[in-house]
């Protein structure tokens, strides 16, 4: 498979955010090392979750002694972005046997949705998607695991003063706005931001909760207006030709009218 076109192109595709992965798998490293975590049990939880949000997200909550509900719901949270994935993958690969979907969900993210959407933009199985898939997921797999390992073996050798949390966030950001590609990912990241900033007082980090809701019920909300804009603009349309028809009918019967009461 390494050796065909699309496996090629999947990886020179994940070659291009290739620096902004590695950078954040390496702060996501030393941040579970740093947090308390022993490197044995950071590197199992990174090889096991593999989901750079969702560790982030949990750290925080892990170092304050949060309830366990908390966590569980929190990475729950961040990842239901994967249920709207997911439901896009099985137009793809819904003919692929059940262990291999499992294992291509394993290796998703959010970029390769990101490229994998825009080089096969019609939603049903085609030639060269697992092809393309295997190379952008095992390059965006070494990019990620092998600094995130790195990160969490040197941890105690990089200090913190190197500024690794501001490299991660910037970038976190390089990837967000690669992912930035209509109207309504720009509105429900307006409102997640919004909302972070908002609920920062809350104890537990529970901001990040906060702006992960918001942004989900806004982009459903959105969606759904859009939705309801759409048909109401077909029926507007719809009604329109009808009185167009209408109003033709009877332009048309109006001279056989006149016709029948000229005649004698």
């Amino acid at each position: 498979m390494m050796k065909e076109p699309f496996f090629k192109l999947g990886v020179t595709d994940m070659m291009g955010t290739g620096i902004g992965i590695a950078a954040w798998g390496l702060v996501t490293g030393v941040a579970m090392v740093k947090s308390g975590l022993s490197v044995p049990l950071s590197i199992f939880m990174s090889l096991l979750i593999y989901a750079g949000s969702a560790q982030l997200a949990v750290l925080p909550l892990l170092v304050a002694g949060a309830p366990l509900w908390v966590i569980w719901l929190t990475a729950i949270c961040v990842n239901l972005r994967f249920v709207i994935f997911s439901q896009m993958w099985r137009s793809y690969f819904h003919e692929l046997p059940r262990k291999k979907r499992l294992l291509l969900a394993y290796f998703s993210g959010d970029v390769i949705f990101v490229g994998f959407m825009k080089r096969f933009p019609d939603p049903k199985p085609g030639p060269g998607q697992i092809a393309y898939f295997s190379g952008a997921a095992s390059t965006n797999w070494m990019m990620w695991q092998i600094p995130s390992i790195a990160g969490m073996l040197l941890a105690n050798a990089i200090p913190l003063s190197w500024g690794l949390g501001f490299a991660g966030v910037l970038a976190l950001l390089g990837i967000l706005l690669s992912m930035i590609n209509d109207r309504f990912t720009v509105l429900a990241t307006a409102v997640a931001g919004t909302a972070a900033v908002a609920a920062f007082a809350l104890p537990l980090k529970m901001n990040i909760l906060v702006a992960v809701v918001a942004a989900v019920a806004a982009g459903l909300m959105f969606e759904s207006a859009d939705r309801h804009m759409k048909r109401l603009k077909i029926r507007q349309t719809a009604e329109a030709r009808l009185d167009e028809e209408r109003k033709d009918a009877d332009a048309s019967s109006a001279p056989d009218e006149k016709s029948e009461e000229r005649r004698p």
